[in-house]
């Protein structure tokens, strides 16, 4: 810790004898705040993503206590604040059109605030790449603390996993292999107690990203919600926060071109979520890091998937934290040579790899030795061609082998609905061989970018037993979906992207390993097509937020950020409010 105390940001509104001075601690002091709560210790604000419409952080008032009792020891002063709350199991379109909101939610709050440092309480799916986008944008001392993810789920005596057992289920029950009863019984056994999804999906990806980029202490990745270790990983962030604002330790010290390509490569090594893409693009242009898609396959690629998880594999996040959490496989991917900056810097002070070049590892098959791997190379796949001149992504580990290389006819759907109305139809043209094909849910289109691209299977096919066909769409899916999916691809339908033209009998080809997904027609026809192409209406005409989002998002490839939001702003102190 620093010998001398440095110039905090609070001090400019608590450390003067004048009108402002008094105001500031006055109005704060209707709290029952002492005085001396105000003699220039560090003011640790905790930005809490707690709401009980957000199922996944509703355990966050007692997290945050924790985190407080932390920052007391240290001799810091807490300060808790709300910030929105982007939930992603009830928000409508999606969470991903407010994720940019709660982003700016939390810049604006900490810039304007007298905080010296922040402790960010994420969870669920958006709230982890918001509030790092948030407090990037500002790079004041800023340490993650995640809620955990949920203990397993349960079903007739067998473990299932959040998300994956939806997706799961629901095929078997079109397929007639289940009823509805046996369908709703799985509801509550899937999500049994506190905290986010327990398979390897958006959340646990996210928090394992956090991890992997040094922003949180070890082992925040995997902790069970409920287990009491989660609690003490609060407290002791608390106190790290501390020191973390009296050494100056901002952001942009632990968010290097460093920390983004181990990250990159932990997803491969973890079977992460595509998402993943998209958020760390984000939060790399907030932090002014350069990042493109290119990355991941020239750092993931070849990176074999050692984590045994749903909806790759077949454990879950419980068993992923008794066999040594992300650590391990920080571990394993060091001492193999894996780890491309084993010296990046982390919150704790130290680097990477002195956090975990003792870790144990206890279970070989949750986290499995390089040399038996789940599938040899889980690198994200970017395939680029004339269906998608800026990008697509496919991750491997949740896809058939078989349908890596394939070229089928395509069966088109404008848009959700579309699909919806139309795969359930028995006289639907369509085989195991064919592309199913869904424009207009892109960044724009939707808006937001929903979760819809791991689009279920014609009913007639899943009877026959087919249990994966190539999709393609400008949509996401969430992480704890599987199959062979390609997903963002950009240009977006809605933006005027090839994937418009698109029609039904047309020839489509993917390549995962040559990286390729071409429309089989001419650039003639493709050509026409597009000048015949009519944009359907925009879902900003209605005003409000989204109208500002639809004007302004940039596309899959960019991170689906704001366009006014890029980039690093600081955290120079406002002029008086009075």
């Amino acid at each position: 810790m620093s010998e001398s105390k440095p110039k905090l940001r609070s001090a400019q509104w608590f450390g003067t004898a004048d009108k402002n001075g008094f105001m500031y601690r006055s109005w704060m002091k209707n709290q029952g705040i002492p005085d001396h709560e105000f003699d220039g210790r560090p003011i640790i604000g905790i930005c809490n993503t707690w709401s009980e419409l957000t199922p996944c952080n509703a355990h966050f008032r007692k997290l945050a206590e924790h985190v407080k009792r932390g920052i007391y020891e240290a001799g810091g002063f807490p300060v808790e604040f709300p910030v929105f709350s982007n939930g992603e199991s009830n928000l409508r379109p999606t969470a991903m059109l407010t994720r940019n909101l709660a982003a700016m939610d939390v810049e604006e709050a900490i810039r304007g605030n007298p905080i010296d440092a922040v402790v960010l309480l994420t969870g669920c799916d958006k709230t982890t790449p918001a509030l790092l986008m948030g407090a990037a944008s500002c790079d004041v001392p800023a340490i993650v603390v995640t809620g955990g993810p949920m203990l397993n789920g349960k079903l007739d005596g067998k473990n299932i996993g959040s998300g994956t057992a939806v997706w799961q289920l629901h095929e078997s029950l079109k397929a007639g292999e289940i009823d509805l009863h046996h369908f709703l019984s799985a509801e509550a056994g899937m999500s049994r107690s506190a905290g986010t999804c327990n398979t390897m999906g958006t959340a646990s990806t996210m928090a394992c990203m956090a991890e992997a980029l040094g922003t949180s202490l070890p082992h925040n990745a995997a902790i069970p919600a409920v287990d009491a270790r989660r609690y003490v990983l609060a407290h002791m962030s608390g106190i790290r926060i501390v020191e973390m604002a009296l050494q100056g330790l901002t952001l942009s010290k632990i968010l290097t071109r460093a920390a983004f390509e181990n990250a990159i490569r932990v997803n491969a090594a973890i079977g992460g979520s595509t998402n993943a893409v998209i958020h760390l693009k984000a939060i790399a242009g907030r932090i002014g890091v350069p990042l493109e898609l290119e990355d991941w396959s020239r750092i993931g690629r070849d990176t074999p998937t050692i984590v045994d998880l749903m909806p790759s594999g077949r454990f879950l996040m419980e068993e992923f934290y008794y066999a040594g959490g992300l650590p391990a496989v920080l571990r394993r991917l060091g001492e193999a040579k894996l780890l491309p900056h084993p010296d990046a810097l982390t919150v704790n002070g130290k680097t990477l790899w002195e956090n975990v070049k003792g870790a144990p590892i206890t279970d070989d098959e949750v986290i499995r030795p390089l040399n038996k791997p789940l599938i040899n190379d889980g690198g994200i796949r970017v395939l680029r061609g004339n269906l998608a001149p800026r990008g697509a992504v496919l991750k491997p580990s949740a896809a058939s082998p078989e349908l890596l290389r394939h070229r089928g006819r395509a069966v088109v759907f404008e848009n959700l609905e579309h699909y919806k109305e139309r795969i359930v139809d028995e006289a639907l043209d369509v085989d195991a061989s064919s592309v199913l094909v869904m424009k207009n849910c892109g960044p724009k289109g939707y808006p937001g970018m929903a979760e819809v691209g791991n689009m279920g299977l014609p009913p007639k096919l899943l009877r026959q037993g087919v249990k994966d066909m190539v999709r393609i769409s400008d949509a996401r899916m969430s992480g704890t979906a599987y199959g062979t999916v390609v997903l963002h691809v950009a240009p977006e339908a809605a933006a005027g992207g090839p994937l418009a033209a698109v029609q039904d009998g047309d020839w489509i080809e993917l390549d995962c390993e040559a990286g390729t997904l071409h429309l089989d027609i001419d650039d003639a026809e493709l050509a026409r097509r597009m000048a015949a192409y009519q944009a359907p209406r925009s879902h900003g005409e209605g005003g409000g937020y989204q109208r500002l989002y639809v004007n302004h998002v940039l596309q899959a490839d960019e991170g689906c950020d704001l366009d006014f939001l890029v980039g690093c702003r600081g955290a120079a102190v406002p002029r008086h409010s009075h």
